[in-house]
């Protein structure tokens, strides 16, 4: 008999089937038996009386305990009596397929009744609560609509290495590792190689995959090791290009993971998904600090203006939905010494921008220097001739204009989801002191 998934009962009233799960409730009466029974696609009650006939059975039910997993045969009976979805399970054969031990390290029911580095200690137990379970099926379906965007515009998904024989994008804030008599480092991105692709004239490539930051950082929306959603794509104009494909791409996947999802977000996570329109609004830096100066009194030091503080990115936010009811903003015209060498400036500008979302910076996103000369010379203004010299080979016998951009999958989760922390958003947080489970 093959197993049926607990989303799809409602296919098989009057049937003998066949289902395997977790007991997450048993309450044992003086005439009756009740399991709640959860695979991850739904739950069913599994109703037993208490009789002669099923004197074995309901001895071996009083024995289980909560969390085990079962397997269960028996015929499925629509009764409107039962909360759980108007229908029960009448069971033949209850096998327990594991045994859980009496008492659980964490409370499942309620998620919030442990402290978060608790819960993570015990993340394995902490996912079987529906609330957390959701949110990596949210962020499935997320991954999955940004992939199918792209695909719809012929971009290849490819897969490089994460262990790099220089850093990806400067000297600092990388993870050194022993190579064989050698060092080497795990990648910070996909960089470097996503531009080899576009030197190998692949014109539309993304990848999704694991990135690496050793900082030394404990905020809520900072992590040493997540996943990043990143592309490149050939035979751009300008930046403009770039941030124009990002609009379509956020709002294809808004749109889709609102059709999807947008019910249950909003109920349970007390988010409304919101589908931007486009374009999104565009702002330079130095007329964004100007503008949180007149409009919302947040003044900083000249010295602080050349990069986004934190309060800023929640004003930008504020600002933007303010006066053009957008809850996306790009920011654009940083100065060079706080963006990397290989993005292409004009005028001396980088012609690259920080996209934020929800009063958070999702992206950085660019123009990429193309023209071997120019990229060597910037390079070897940040000092990293040395370092960079196998990436300046590919630039060395013809490469197209290009750009991209990369999203990090966790932060865009919980901002979605409106989450506390990205340890909430991930399927296992790492940080600097949490390197387990």
């Amino acid at each position: 008999m093959n197993r049926v998934e607990l989303k799809d009962l409602v296919n098989h009233y009057n049937e003998e089937i066949e289902i395997q799960g977790f007991i997450e409730s048993l309450r044992d009466l003086q005439y009756v038996q009740f399991l709640v029974i959860t695979d991850g696609t739904g739950k069913v009650q599994v109703t037993i009386e208490k009789n002669e006939e099923n004197a074995t059975l309901n001895q071996n039910v009083s024995g289980m305990t909560i969390q085990s997993t079962v397997k269960v045969k028996g015929k499925l009976l629509e009764n409107p009596k039962v909360k759980l979805n108007g229908m029960e399970l009448i069971p033949t054969i209850i096998q327990v397929t594991s045994v859980s031990e009496q008492e659980l390290p964490i409370n499942i029911k309620d998620k919030d009744s442990a402290e978060i580095d608790t819960r993570m200690d015990y993340r394995f137990l902490d996912l079987r609560n529906e609330y957390n379970m959701n949110i990596f099926k949210i962020q499935s379906k997320m991954v999955e609509a940004m992939r199918k965007s792209l695909y719809n515009r012929n971009f290849t998904e490819i897969h490089t290495p994460k262990l790099i024989g220089a850093a990806s994008e400067s000297g600092s804030e990388v993870f050194e590792v022993k190579y064989f008599d050698r060092k080497a480092y795990l990648a910070q991105s996909p960089q470097f190689y996503k531009q080899m692709a576009m030197a190998a004239g692949f014109g539309r490539i993304f990848e999704v995959g694991p990135v690496f930051r050793a900082e030394n950082s404990n905020t809520n929306r900072h992590t040493t090791e997540f996943t990043g959603f990143d592309l490149e794509f050939s035979y751009i104009d300008s930046v403009e290009d770039v941030m124009h494909l990002e609009e379509e791409l956020l709002t294809e996947m808004l749109q889709e993971v609102k059709s999807t999802y947008g019910d249950m977000i909003k109920e349970v996570y007390g988010k409304e998904v919101i589908v931007p329109t486009i374009p999104f609004p565009r702002i330079k830096l130095a007329d964004l600090y100007q503008v949180l100066e007149e409009k919302y009194d947040y003044h900083v030091t000249d010295g602080a203006k050349v990069d986004l503080t934190t309060e800023a990115e929640k004003l930008a936010y504020q600002y933007a939905m303010d006066t053009y009811q957008s809850e996306f903003i790009f920011v654009t015209d940083y100065p060079k010494d706080k963006r990397a060498f290989y993005h292409m400036r004009k005028d001396g500008i980088p012609q690259g921008y920080d996209l934020i979302w929800r009063g958070v910076e999702i992206t950085t996103g660019a123009q990429r220097e193309h023209r071997y000369d120019i990229l060597k010379q910037q390079a070897e203004e940040k000092g990293l001739k040395d370092d960079v010299a196998f990436y300046l080979e590919f630039f060395k016998y013809g490469c197209p204009p290009h750009g991209g951009f990369g999203i990090g999958v966790d932060r865009l989760t919980m901002l979605l989801l409106g989450l506390p922390s990205l340890k909430e958003s991930m399927f296992l947080f790492r940080g600097p002191n949490r390197l387990t489970p």
